[in-house]
């Protein structure tokens, strides 16, 4: 594609409070360290550069990525006078946990926590506020109603992997304008829950619609990074590994 040509990806209103985005976002996490050793700064801008050329104005993020390669694009390569719309989350406590064993991730939805967190990550995006703060994980020992109170220097807040009726209580309190839920062929929950959220007026934010890359070629699953949380997940290990293989190779097979 030549050089600040775009095309033309339609655009979304999620909610019912005002939020208009693409209908296509880009998730930063395949930039840090999460899910393979982080990518060199270069190759990270080009991607981010490529996804923006190509219409992408919704960019997600979450405070225990590394936002330095986001942060610099925003700061220097973006063309000016450009609207994009910010997504980030907290609630997984990163400084807490060791990313190669995430089994009982701690999580905290603790109201002081979620403002700071908040302040943090608009500070570390060098931005004034963030457009859609969600909560990435649910807190059962914090009552949702006291976390959404405080989710307040964002335009619009959302939730990620949140049962049915978290997500009512939530939307009681504060408008929930997206809640975020991965949807592929191993996660379809999100297909009946869809129906649920749309009676409030609420967005659904589907994400690995490729089982995070078990569906992306038969290199993702043969030599999976060393240094990657999906070797802890159960559809990456031992016998599933195995087994999801022969699943893979048949959408291989059938594209």
């Amino acid at each position: 594609m030549a050089e600040g040509q775009r095309v033309d990806i339609p655009r979304v209103k999620l909610g019912t409070q005002g939020l208009e985005v693409s209908k296509l976002g880009f998730g930063c996490m395949g930039l840090s360290e999460m899910y393979n050793a982080p990518v060199p700064e270069d190759v990270g801008i080009s991607i981010i550069k490529e996804a923006f050329n190509q219409g992408i104005t919704f960019f997600d993020t979450a405070d225990i990525m590394d936002l330095t390669l986001l942060k610099f694009w925003l700061a220097s390569l973006m063309p000016k006078n450009c609207s994009i719309h910010l997504a980030t989350k907290f609630g997984i406590v990163r400084r807490s946990f060791d990313i190669k064993n995430i089994t009982n991730v701690p999580v905290s939805g603790n109201p002081e926590y979620a403002r700071a967190c908040c302040e943090a990550s608009a500070k570390r995006l060098d931005v004034e506020y963030i457009d859609l703060y969600r909560q990435h994980r649910i807190d059962t020992s914090t009552p949702i109603e006291d976390t959404g109170r405080t989710m307040w220097k964002s335009k619009y807040i959302g939730l990620s992997e949140a049962s049915a009726d978290t997500i009512r209580r939530a939307h009681a309190v504060h408008p929930v304008t997206a809640v975020q839920v991965e949807w592929s062929l191993w996660s379809r929950d999100i297909e009946e829950q869809n129906r649920k959220q749309l009676e409030l007026g609420i967005a659904v934010v589907a994400y690995g619609p490729l089982a995070f890359g078990l569906f992306a070629g038969r290199a993702v699953v043969e030599s999976l990074p060393s240094d990657t949380v999906l070797t802890l997940f159960p559809r990456f290990s031992g016998e599933n590994l195995d087994k999801n293989k022969v699943f893979s190779s048949l959408i291989e097979k059938s594209a």
